[in-house]
């Protein structure tokens, strides 16, 4: 039994069962023994790897969209460029390179970094340090300034409840005991405020998601961006709604029971993509998935001209990279892309067929 788990299930012992997102919490960023506190796993050598360790065509095309949006908002300075959980720096590395030609892009931008693990910032200070990135731990003290913000695979890995509809109330799932080991539960069935909608689309048995340190967050992103302009990227595997589990556990590239090694895996699960458009109180928002913003921004052409470049296994791992990309049987169908700006302001480039 792992550290964690023994503290978990002492806290369990002695006040009962926990809900699931107070789980998650505790197992991501325990002070100690925490998942993102200890020693994150990002990239080809920890347990998984994010659409900027594919490819530099993702966040080469991601910035460019940012920086347009900044030019059709009239090219405000100063503003912010801000990431929300940039892990390595990767894409936030990969968004300055091909903004360098942006003129006044640079010039103008004040870079902030979203990120409370501690690992992580030592790491995101030195790939990007040509910039002076300064960190904050959460958006609502990003500086009150024009923001133009990317999120990627950053709302996947808040905590979640989750709830199994009974007749018309909902039991949540919970995390107790069994056997001395960490095992999954149902409370008492009781009406959920937050769901009563909810049982207009769902039957007896069907499981729901609930986020609501999502919406709580893209409260700050929404009012800097009504009041300042803007624009806001959120990037991420999930659906229009929340139906069914989806909780998953990854360690070294590989699936696991979210219960079997807390804090020595990460755990995440589907965005919600209707719900956290809806929390964007005030601002236009545009959805797609990731294979048609990619696709319209032009990545095949890029992929072109960077193939012209390479030979055997590199153009080989190259071509593979584009189709993990885009191809819907791959990230292209199931990672969305919201995109989010001011009303009046064009919608972000490759979020709409008129972008």
């Amino acid at each position: 039994m792992s550290a964690l788990e023994k503290i978990l299930a002492a806290r369990i012992r002695a006040a009962g069962p926990m809900r699931l997102d107070e789980y998650m919490a505790e197992c991501l960023l325990h002070p100690r023994h925490g998942y993102y506190t200890a020693n994150p796993g990002l990239g080809g050598e920890g347990d998984f790897i994010t659409a900027p360790e594919i490819s530099q065509m993702f966040g080469e095309l991601v910035g460019l969209a940012l920086a347009q949006a900044w030019l059709d908002q009239g090219a405000p300075a100063p503003f912010t460029l801000a990431e929300a959980g940039p892990g390595n720096g990767t894409l936030m590395a990969d968004i300055l390179r091909a903004t360098r030609g942006v003129a006044g892009f640079h010039d103008a931008m004040r870079l902030w970094l979203v990120e409370v693990s501690p690992p992580l910032q030592a790491r995101q200070r030195e790939r990007l340090a040509a910039c002076g990135p300064r960190h904050v731990a959460q958006l609502d003290e990003l500086p009150e300034a024009p923001l133009f913000l990317v999120a990627n695979e950053f709302f996947d890995a808040l905590p979640i409840r989750q709830f199994l509809r009974a007749g018309a109330g909902w039991r949540e799932r919970l995390v107790g005991l069994e056997g001395g080991r960490l095992a999954f539960g149902l409370g008492a069935p009781v009406p959920v405020a937050a769901l009563a909608h909810r049982l207009e689309d769902t039957r007896e048995g069907d499981m729901v998601e609930l986020c609501g340190a999502a919406e709580a967050l893209m409260a700050p992103i929404a009012a800097r961006i009504r009041a300042h302009g803007g624009a806001a990227l959120v990037i991420d595997y999930g659906a229009e709604r929340s139906l069914g589990d989806s909780l998953q556990a990854v360690r070294g590239h590989r699936k696991v029971d979210p219960l079997a090694c807390p804090g020595e895996a990460d755990l995440s699960a589907h965005v919600d993509f209707g719900a956290l458009a809806s929390a964007a109180e005030g601002l236009e928002a545009a959805r797609t998935t990731q294979g048609a913003f990619l696709e319209r921004l032009g990545i095949t052409a890029r992929a072109r001209a960077l193939a012209a470049r390479l030979t055997g296994a590199a153009l080989e791992n190259h071509v593979a990279a584009h189709r993990r990309l885009t191809h819907p049987e791959e990230m292209g169908s199931l990672f969305k892309v919201l995109g989010l700006t001011p009303p009046g302001a064009p919608p972000i480039a490759g979020t709409t067929d008129a972008a």
